[in-house]
């Protein structure tokens, strides 16, 4: 079900988190991205969905450590401490927050599944704005190991990684 992406092999984990699939659509591999950033991980490793419905909700049980203004990027923090960005679209920030509903606040606590922000795929789609929508682990001092499912269409609350974070 899984497909190894990366390893420390050198160390040894003490915690584990399974990231659930924050929207649901098709897979896509982060070099396919039609962004150079997430395409050459400079924000972090990870994976990206097109999405097929304009809803993005919890990845796991946790809270919103950090939530743009517009709404199209929120950073999640697992109660284990991973940090994971899900990036609504490309270049989204343009629009302002038009095409966007905020259902959460920054430092609220979330539980898998809980929605969290809506969105308006034809909105987007029709101002000219791509939806693939990254889903980056940015703090990757932090992981041990990443695996990504091997599915190619996920729907929200279904497994997309399992990450081993590293002993504090």
């Amino acid at each position: 079900m899984f497909g190894l992406v990366f390893a420390n092999r050198n160390r040894k984990t003490n915690k584990s988190v399974t990231v659930m699939a924050p929207v649901s659509g098709k897979i896509i591999d982060l070099a396919e991205v039609k962004d150079e950033v997430f395409a050459n991980k400079m924000v972090g490793d990870g994976i990206a969905i097109e999405p097929s419905e304009g809803v993005v909700v919890a990845p796991f049980d946790g809270k919103i450590k950090q939530l743009f203004p517009t709404g199209h990027a929120i950073v999640f923090e697992s109660k284990e401490g991973l940090a994971v960005l899900v990036h609504i679209g490309l270049d989204t920030v343009n629009l302002n927050g038009k095409g966007f509903k905020i259902l959460v606040k920054e430092g609220q606590k979330v539980r898998a599944g809980d929605a969290i922000v809506e969105f308006d795929i034809d909105f987007i789609k029709n101002s000219g704005y791509l939806l693939q929508t990254p889903i980056i682990l940015p703090e990757k001092d932090k992981i041990a190991s990443m695996e990504i499912t091997e599915n190619r269409n996920i729907s929200t609350g279904d497994p997309l990684m399992e990450v081993d974070l590293l002993p504090n």
